[in-house]
């Protein structure tokens, strides 16, 4: 997601490098380079010259300190217009009511289904006492993915598979919820699209007959323009309470995300990054302009990875690490903690300078695999003493077990054993020594 526009504002920003000041000729090819790569990442042409034209007004006539140059004050003015197009800040839940009733409202394929499990996952790590209910009864595998992603996250869905009355249904699942103390229930409805009146006045109704306390759309970012004009059209016979974006690991050009709220005036309050259920972050329009300027963005990066690892599981690790007895049991938990912060091109994305570094570097999401299935093929006493590994017939029967060859288990091993020998070597370490080593690396 918006590789190509970060890219694209990065060239464009580069025309005022070596300027002495920021004037209305020099500014005015970068605005109109600005615009151009807003337009290309699908958002709205009226949208982007409106952007510009603040950026350019706000520009001309600035005075630039002596510390800073006119490239880094251009680069705050379009920062600061992004954050004020998207939202300014972080729009929150309304979760007040017993229970609090969030009902998922959008297209068919918009992925409302898995993003019901997701943020029934997000709450729950919240402390949250948390309930699906099933009221999708048009499509016939809805239920069934439902009551998959419940257990996956480990949250009891209420479902009636014989009940084609979506109403009824969401009616039963709040009394039941108040009777088994839940304080939230998430309401998953039929896909339906904007042309469809019957679909649409049910979807209607059912917001009267619950009076849910959030409402909440979801789109498709990938669909681009068409995003705007669905959520526009949805907007008109349910007014929602906010926007999730999902599938912005895919090919999406971003435009939906910085066209929304101008457009429809509703906050984005959820962006959906992959199939895994952790792969859900709150939508912070700042973080997100950081990423579209190149800037990273390390706050999301620390909270998924705060997510994702289990405390104990890490202590555990640190202090076999202390005492150099780091094994592949340990390696192969360590991969699958990462593993479950999200694909690695957006995690990479967040990372200061990584963007532009990456740009022409296939980033492969199953290059895990092959190390998962090389430690998997070993048996449980190799796992845990990867001393054994030094034998040319347990290697070659690793590579036959894991599809590999015994040059990748070698590779492996060697990576391992260094792994193993800068961590022995920095415990050996004074935390003067450690100190020094950390400023020669800056």
């Amino acid at each position: 997601m918006f590789e190509n526009l970060t890219q694209q504002l990065s060239q464009a920003l580069k025309t005022l490098k070596g300027k002495g000041a920021i004037t209305e000729i020099n500014i005015a090819t970068t605005v109109k380079e600005i615009r151009k790569a807003l337009v290309e990442a699908d958002v709205n042409y009226k949208v982007a010259k409106q952007i510009t034209d603040r950026i350019k007004d706000e520009a001309i006539g600035q005075k630039v300190l002596i510390a800073v140059n006119p490239n880094e004050l251009f680069v705050k003015i379009v920062y600061d217009k992004l954050v004020e197009l998207m939202g300014s800040q972080r729009q929150e839940l309304n979760l007040k009511g017993d229970p609090a009733i969030v009902m998922i409202a959008g297209l068919n394929g918009a992925g409302k289904t898995t993003f019901a499990g997701k943020l029934a996952k997000l709450l729950k790590s919240q402390g949250r006492q948390v309930m699906l209910a099933a009221c999708d009864v048009y499509r016939p595998a809805a239920i069934e993915q439902l009551k998959v992603l419940g257990q996956q996250v480990g949250v009891e869905v209420y479902a009636e598979p014989d009940n084609k009355n979506a109403i009824d249904i969401a009616r039963k699942a709040v009394q039941y919820a108040k009777t088994i103390g839940k304080k939230i229930v998430i309401v998953d409805t039929a896909g339906r699209l904007a042309l469809d009146e019957v679909m649409m006045n049910e979807i209607a109704q059912l917001k009267t007959a619950l009076q849910p306390s959030e409402t909440l759309f979801v789109v498709d970012a990938m669909t681009g323009q068409d995003a705007v004009a669905t959520a526009m059209a949805f907007n008109e016979r349910i007014d929602y309470d906010g926007v999730v974006l999902t599938k912005l690991d895919g090919d999406a050009r971003g435009g939906a995300a910085l066209s929304i709220r101008a457009e429809v005036n509703k906050p984005i309050k959820f962006i959906s990054t992959g199939e895994k259920m952790e792969a859900l972050d709150y939508f912070y329009p700042d973080r997100m302009a950081q990423r579209i300027l190149g800037m990273g963005d390390v706050l999301s990066l620390v909270e998924r990875a705060q997510r994702a690892f289990d405390e104990e599981e890490a202590r555990r690790i640190n202090q076999k690490i202390r005492k150099n007895q780091l094994d592949f049991n340990d390696f192969l938990s360590q991969l699958q903690q990462i593993k479950r912060m999200g694909n690695l091109k957006d995690l990479i994305s967040m990372i200061p300078g990584m963007s532009a570094m990456m740009k022409n570097i296939a980033i492969d999401d199953d290059a895990f695999k092959p190390i998962e299935a090389i430690i998997l093929s070993m048996t449980p006493k190799e796992r845990a003493n990867p001393e054994l590994l030094h034998n040319a017939s347990r290697k070659k029967r690793i590579a036959a077990g894991s599809g590999t060859s015994v040059q990748e288990v070698n590779n492996l091993l060697k990576q391992f054993d260094a792994l193993r020998n800068m961590m022995k070597k920095m415990n050996q370490m004074t935390p003067a020594q450690l100190q020094k080593m950390t400023k020669k690396r800056r």
